[in-house]
């Protein structure tokens, strides 16, 4: 087998995105050109009515394996294996004992178990100069709000734990044996100070923990060189490479889709959804509405994550179409029997909070209704108004975005979303402003290369990749902009009528 050159100049950078549905591995030039990739999936552990955890092992295995698999098709290939960069997805907590062995699964941003503990103190004056230092909103999807959850809860876990990390922190111990996390992820925490990159103590308060309980906060750029030996077998090739922590995923697509500069929104839709913008300082909402989370010292990302993205059209097909939806082809498949309804779906509008919301509502126990079903809708009808729900969601979330941070300028698209270009059109005509796609693989991968090429002095400038691909351009059909707004105006009223409703059928429930 040929070993890598560790001299040349064909440098060669894995970005390794860590999901909440699947982990990719994906190796990039310096140029930008994707020249091997490997993606594994996997599937949620728990089946309890807002629980959602995954197996920590299984994440393990997947990242290991993508690592391995991306490093194999690219051996041959001449130049530097320069270093591994990672993404993460954000809020995930696991706890772990003093050996570093997981007490608990995974427990994603979807886990809505410690909602009451949320609403509490969002309604508190604490809760309220927590958001404000912290830059994440008050929802049970934070770390800290979990671990209220335990506390209460789970006492026994709680009293055993030495440590409370995410997915990324738990990779990297077992990698390296040192309990580390990136200010990215750790500004997703809830316990994060971003003006001070410090532990945050009246949020460590609320959580009842100390500072000791939680890993040592690092830049993004941070780079670990040389694998603890013994080190897994399948890494071996790599164990000598450097390997960078890099950031959360939401801030590494802003920059792998190139939306940088004032005014650049970036728009993902994957199994959730996302509007970003980024700024040189955190941007405060008086109405707690968006995030505001932390890419370098230099650059803050704000905007807004919701709940129902893609998993929408999965959970549609599977339990009313009773068909499988699993790839890129599915999901070209739904959108084009959606298009079968015309735009607005003749009446049918749907909010889509299947697993509650995140941004801008905040509210774990709103769920999905659709509104103004009469005898003329057809299958289509249903499928186009879940689409141009989570399209309305994203609307209303980047309204706020652009109320608190500034004017929406460009627009960049990424996800998964991008394979189905009916979508991206129906998207751009409800925005009323070009949007364009720069990169064609995974931003959040591309973001984490990015990213990691700039912590090893690879990458001189203004810190992005040419634009290797031709990007795709989609114009706004105005005609259609306003039609949409029509419905919109119904549908952004939507959610204050129904809230008090969703509140009494949540207590039913209980």
């Amino acid at each position: 087998m040929k070993e890598w050159s560790h001299s040349g100049q064909n440098h060669i950078i894995i970005g390794v995105d860590i999901g909440t549905s699947g982990t990719k591995a994906i190796a990039y030039t310096r140029e930008g050109k994707v020249v091997a990739n490997t993606y594994m999936s996997y599937n949620p552990v728990s089946r309890q009515p807002d629980y959602h955890e995954l197996d920590p092992e299984v994440l393990y295995n997947a990242v290991i394996t993508c690592i391995e698999r991306t490093a194999q098709q690219v051996i041959t290939l001449a130049g530097t294996f320069a270093g591994i960069s990672f993404s993460a997805a954000m809020h995930s907590l696991i706890a772990v004992d003093a050996g570093g062995q997981p007490l608990t699964n995974v427990i994603t941003w979807a886990d809505a178990r410690s909602a009451a503990y949320a609403e509490t103190l969002k309604q508190s004056p604490a809760g309220r100069e927590i958001y404000r230092h912290t830059g994440t909103p008050i929802h049970p999807m934070s770390p800290l709000c979990k671990i209220m959850w335990f506390r209460h809860h789970e006492p026994a876990i709680f009293a055993a734990t030495h440590k409370f990390i995410s997915i990324k922190e738990f990779i990297f111990h077992r990698l390296f044996q040192e309990y580390l996390v990136d200010f990215s992820i750790a500004s997703a925490t809830g316990l994060f100070d971003i003006f001070n990159n410090t532990w945050y103590e009246p949020a460590l308060a609320a959580a009842g923990i100390s500072p000791a309980r939680l890993s040592r906060p690092v830049p993004a750029t941070y780079v670990l060189r040389g694998l603890k030996r013994p080190c897994p077998e399948q890494l071996e090739l790599v164990a000598d490479t450097p390997f960078i922590i890099g950031a959360s995923d939401g801030c590494l697509a802003n920059l792998g889709s190139h939306a940088t500069q004032p005014g650049d929104l970036s728009v993902t839709i994957g199994t959730s959804a996302a509007v970003r913008m980024m700024a040189s300082q955190p941007a405060w909402d008086k109405q707690e509405r968006i995030f505001n989370y932390i890419l370098t010292n230099e650059r803050y990302v704000s905007g807004g994550a919701i709940n129902n993205g893609i998993v929408l059209l999965k959970w549609y097909t599977e339990h009313f179409l009773h068909k499988p939806f699993a790839s890129a082809k599915d999901l070209a498949a739904f959108v084009e029997q959606a298009a079968q309804a015309p735009a607005g779906a003749d009446g049918l509008l749907f909010l889509p909070y299947l697993l509650g919301e995140r941004a801008p509502i905040w509210d774990a126990v709103a769920k999905g209704v659709f509104f103004g079903v009469h005898a003329g809708h057809t299958q289509a009808h249903f499928m186009r108004a879940i689409i141009e729900g989570i399209n309305y969601a994203l609307y209303q979330v980047a309204t706020s975005v652009q109320e608190t941070v500034g004017t929406i300028q460009h627009i960049y698209a990424s996800g998964g979303f991008i394979n189905a270009p009916l979508w991206l059109q129906w998207l751009t005509d409800l925005f009323g402003k070009e949007i364009k796609v720069i990169n064609n693989d995974d931003a959040s991968s591309a973001g984490a290369a990015i990213l990691g090429l700039q912590a090893l002095d690879l990458l001189a400038g203004n810190l992005l990749m040419p634009e290797i691909h031709k990007p795709q351009h989609y114009v706004p059909d105005m005609a259609m902009h306003d039609r949409y707004h029509r419905y919109y105006a119904v549908y952004s009223g939507l959610y204050d009528k129904l809230k008090d409703d969703f509140y009494r059928l949540h207590k039913i429930r209980s």
